[in-house]
């Protein structure tokens, strides 16, 4: 019952004149605040209901989520949601993060144009406080300035192997599915724009450190998701 609630106050009628995109962040929402739990089977059918759209819009949707690593198609089976990612999965994003950002910031800051130094420097200043609201759609556009700016830095790099590594790796919806620290966003903004200045000096050493410091303390800030449950058990429901 209570899930059912929660689902009536995330669902909305898709508005028709965006009804694809419409539907794909409704059904995100969902997702990411677990209304659609992890690993739980999605019914296409009662989705399509509750959004009043026909079912191909929620498949077209589904598709896409699947691109963005948030559900997972079986053959047979249809989708579900993806779990969550487990301590060790965690750690190894992280660690494989570091590996691909840090080398991918020194790139940038090797061959990047003066535009696109500016063009960094800009979107690292970007407002990125987190605004009045519930759930995840308080922190949306928080995650979509987040990704733009490592993915900015990814294609400044020059490498589409290094971009598209990066990209697929899925982090910034991975991580505020499980977590989403408030608190630090002010740290997000101030570790963006020590990267963006060491682009913009053209400096590849610092890029790369300010990049791999700002990952590092990206991962501590993340921890309180496993640190408040037992060692075995899974990462709370934040919803």
């Amino acid at each position: 019952m209570a899930q059912q609630e929660a689902r009536e106050g995330k669902l909305r009628p898709a508005r028709r004149l965006t009804l694809a995109d419409d539907v794909y962040e409704s059904i995100k929402t969902l997702v990411m605040d677990h209304i659609l739990p992890p690993g739980e089977r999605v019914n296409i059918d009662a989705l399509a209901r509750e959004l009043d759209v026909s079912p191909t819009p929620v498949r077209e949707a589904l598709a896409r989520l699947e691109a963005d690593g948030l559900v997972r198609k079986r053959p047979l089976s249809g989708y579900t949601t993806t779990p969550l990612l487990t301590r060790a999965e965690f750690d190894d994003l992280f660690e494989v993060r570091l590996l691909l950002e840090g080398a991918t910031a020194g790139r940038a800051a090797a061959h990047a144009s003066t535009e696109e130094r500016q063009r960094i420097s800009t979107e690292a200043a970007a407002t990125i406080d987190v605004e009045a609201g519930d759930g995840y759609r308080r922190h949306a556009a928080f995650t979509a300035l987040d990704a733009t700016f490592h993915d900015l830095i990814a294609e400044v790099a020059g490498s589409p192997l290094l971009r598209e590594s990066i990209t697929r790796l899925h982090s910034h919806l991975h991580l505020h599915r499980l977590y989403f620290p408030v608190t630090g966003a002010p740290d997000t903004n101030t570790e963006h724009q020590r990267i963006a200045a060491a682009i913009a000096a053209g400096d590849s050493d610092a890029a790369a450190e300010a990049m791999r410091a700002h990952l590092t303390a990206a991962r501590e800030r993340h921890l309180p998701a496993f640190d408040q449950l037992p060692a075995a058990g899974a990462p709370r429901d934040p919803a």
